[in-house]
């Protein structure tokens, strides 16, 4: 409490005599990752420097306060820190530096370039969390966006300004497809956060995207599993930064978080780590609330700006699709992938699972001869599974329901239209043409 008071006392003395605030501190106590000091003036999410007992200092980040004392939590859980290390103010941590110098680089949650690139001098700033606008004011998504995969460009269209969720277990083949639509797209701009993935697959990924000439357009904001919880909840909040940035120049952008559920998960040590009650399967409350004020910062843009569309991947553990932050995510989303591992063992790439699989927009930007093809795909591909065991039995006489003798029928060509290479590209307009020409349609102009 005396220390208390005397920082207080001191930073009326400084007010007084237009003294400098002493922003700094002391460590009372650390847990491990935890630490708490004295009080000084500082708000949630502020970036600090603590001294270590190697003489060099190591990065924290304000988290909450108890007791009149602050608390921090340690971006290298190695750091040597003991009780009376000095905490001192570095960065108010609640804007970054953007510009158009950030494309064709990785970055990670600070800034720091991950790449072999030169520096960058980025002259804007923007808020990490964002600024807050009128629902209202927002345009409809009303126009659709490619993205180069013929199964979600005729069966799952997507519009520019939609949130959708890429549902999946591991090993069915969830980083290709990011990896097709990060190539494929039409966007303007491509931001791409790898959240808590594995650093080999964050290199791989990094080295394939930034390889080929949809590097001028990219941008990747990397924090691997092994980092700090906080840093993978701002790698998550830069992306989201920079996307909101380009979308106010007037860019279509494309963003894709790898994986929502590996910031959840970040969001849930933090909020174990502050006290709070864990509810279901160990998820606390700031969960929840965590979620869509990070998807709901996407959207379109107001007046003359671009937009984002989101794709946001989300871990079914033990391909459990009702997962809490699996149901929290499909709620406030604008529609949802799944990703089938039966299709996947079948040999079936992308593993699009349509009967679970919705679009929510796409009537609103669908002709009306494609919505009716992909409802009658989505109906022959569910009564062909759902019976599939029978006519593999020999267990299913021909004749005894007109679709399902289509569905065998056509079954071969339902499964060619789904499947493609990762190294090909379906434009819009192809993958349409493609899957009304399956049922003898013609396309309206």
């Amino acid at each position: 409490m005396r220390g208390v008071l005397k920082q207080v006392t001191d930073d009326i003395e400084a007010l007084a005599f237009d003294k400098p605030i002493q922003l700094s501190g002391k460590v009372s106590r650390f847990d491990g990752h935890i630490i708490e000091c004295d009080g000084f003036p500082a708000t949630i999410g502020t970036l600090c420097h603590v001294d270590t007992q190697n003489g060099e200092m190591t990065n924290a980040e304000v988290i909450g306060f108890r007791d009149s004392h602050n608390l921090l939590s340690v971006h290298d859980h190695n750091s040597q820190i003991s009780v009376g290390a000095r905490v001192t103010v570095n960065d108010g941590g609640h804007s970054i530096q953007v510009g158009p110098e950030l494309l064709g680089r990785a970055i990670d949650a600070l800034g720091h370039p991950l790449d072999d690139g030169p520096p960058m001098r980025l002259d804007d700033e923007w808020p990490l969390n964002g600024r807050k606008t009128n629902p209202l004011a927002r345009r409809a998504v009303d126009q659709q966006l490619d993205v180069g995969v013929r199964v979600i460009n005729s069966l799952l269209t997507i519009g520019r300004g939609q949130r959708v969720g890429i549902i999946a277990g591991s090993g069915v083949g969830k980083s290709v497809l990011l990896g097709m639509m990060t190539r494929f797209t039409e966007a303007d701009i491509v931001v791409v956060g790898l959240i808590g993935e594995r650093a080999r697959e964050v290199a791989s990924f990094t080295a394939e995207t930034l390889n080929g000439s949809s590097r001028a357009r990219t941008v990747i904001v990397a924090e691997p599993a092994d980092r700090s919880p906080l840093l993978r909840i701002r790698g998550a909040n830069r992306a989201t930064a920079i996307a909101e940035y380009f979308r106010s120049k007037g860019k279509n952008v494309l963003l894709i978080m790898d994986s929502l559920t590996r910031v959840a998960h970040a969001r849930r040590e933090i909020g174990l780590a502050l006290g709070e009650q864990p509810t279901s399967k160990g998820y606390p409350p700031s969960v929840v609330s965590m979620i869509p004020a990070l998807i709901e910062r996407t959207g379109t843009g107001i007046g003359s700006e671009g937009s984002i569309t989101g794709f946001y991947t989300v871990l079914a553990d033990g391909d459990d699709a009702n997962d809490p932050v699996v149901d929290t995510a499909r709620a406030i989303l604008d529609g949802h992938i799944l990703l089938s591992r039966d299709q996947a063992q079948m040999g079936i790439y992308p593993a699009v699972d349509l009967s679970a699989s919705v679009s929510r927009v796409m009537n609103d930007i669908a002709g009306s001869n494609q919505i009716q093809a992909a409802q009658y795909f989505r109906r022959l591909i569910t009564l062909y599974m759902e019976n599939r065991d029978l006519i593999l039995m020999g267990g299913y006489a021909p004749g005894q329901d007109q679709d399902l003798d289509l569905a065998v029928q056509l079954w071969p060509k339902l499964m060619e239209h789904i499947q493609q290479p990762f190294d090909q590209v379906s434009s819009s307009e192809d993958s349409i043409n493609a899957l009304i020409a399956l049922f003898n349609m013609q396309v309206q102009t």
